[in-house]
């Protein structure tokens, strides 16, 4: 499975991620719907965009009791999404129910992955608020092995946690790696960032982009520099 950028289009209408995307013409980037957007258009806006030739982040980040969980990604594998999400910390028997759900009548489903930690999150928060008392970085790498071994396909952390989770979990277990930003950018909301190239170098496989995109002055310009940072081209 080769790397990829995924565009975060975290838009708050139907209108405004279609203006969007039609500003990329033919070319069909990989792309998460999020909360914000789900919630204000509802399933709709899934089938639209896969009607469209889109390859669909759905991230929704369930986290609920596993019968809950196993029933809502049933509903979302039948929007024909490629790639789906939950909090590790719902518990191994969570992750394998929405393995269940997930998987569709001929066996086929979309990938399934973790979020560890947030990376608006840092140690001092999850030490402080969340009360975990571990070091973020192994609470990051027991919730990737949790997260294997329930038969996830990989997780969502920083960047600068891929390398431990590939050498724990193996080269291919999945790092969908969101806090990237251009070495110009600033910071946003994330607390634990770095740059696409410094992603590439880290080992992720996917990374996640929103507003060093969606709020630049040319977004398709934008788009192609972080391709060509991170997979160097196409």
């Amino acid at each position: 499975m080769g790397k990829d950028v995924i565009i975060a289009c975290d838009f708050s209408s139907g209108r405004e991620v279609m203006a969007f995307l039609n500003r990329f013409g033919e070319d069909k980037p990989f792309v998460k719907i999020g909360m914000e957007l789900y919630y204000a258009e509802g399933p709709g806006i899934v089938r639209e965009i896969k009607k469209r030739g889109y390859r669909i982040f759905l991230d929704l980040k369930l986290h609920d009791i596993p019968n809950t969980v196993k029933k809502a990604m049933r509903a979302l594998s039948s929007l024909d999404i490629d790639m789906a999400n939950l909090h590790a910390a719902g518990s191994s028997a969570m992750m394998r129910a929405a393995l269940e759900g997930l998987t569709r009548a001929d066996g086929t489903r979309p990938i399934l992955l973790a979020v560890t930690m947030l990376t608006s999150i840092d140690e001092d928060i999850m030490n402080r608020e969340l009360l975990i008392d571990r070091p973020l970085p192994e609470t990051v790498m027991s919730y990737a092995k949790g997260a294997k071994e329930a038969g996830l396909d990989g997780v969502i952390c920083s960047p600068h946690e891929s390398p431990m989770v590939h050498e724990s979990c193996g080269s291919a277990f999945l790092t969908v790696t969101p806090g990237v930003r251009f070495s110009d950018s600033g910071r946003g909301d994330q607390a634990r960032v770095t740059t696409p190239a410094e992603a590439r170098r880290l080992g992720s496989d996917y990374i996640v982009v929103g507003r060093p995109i969606t709020q630049a002055g040319d977004p398709v310009a934008a788009y192609q520099r972080c391709v060509q940072e991170f997979v160097g081209g196409r």
